[in-house]
């Protein structure tokens, strides 16, 4: 006999609704922190003056590498919260 799936309460919808959001924004981070990257690459190339624009953009990279585990962590388990909202719902 295969055990009952809990009720899906409204804090269970209220906190994959927050992980879903949270990985939205670190997502977003990310995007930006990549666009910001490039364009520090950019200015670092123009004028060697500027070459500690090339060492912001490693650092950035390094911090998109670092939140790459936490976008994982925050997505997956929104995901199938969400997966289980859904079907609860039909």
């Amino acid at each position: 006999m295969q055990p009952q799936p809990r009720e899906i309460t409204a804090d269970y919808r209220r906190r994959a609704g927050i992980l879903t959001w949270s990985a939205i924004v670190v997502g977003a981070l990310m995007a930006m922190a990549l666009v910001v990257s490039v364009v520090f690459l950019v200015r670092a190339d123009q004028d060697t003056r500027n070459a500690a624009y090339g060492y912001l953009a490693l650092v950035l990279w390094v911090g998109i590498a670092a939140g790459i585990p936490v976008l994982l962590a925050l997505a997956i388990p929104a995901a199938r919260m969400r997966r289980r909202v859904r079907e609860q719902q039909r």
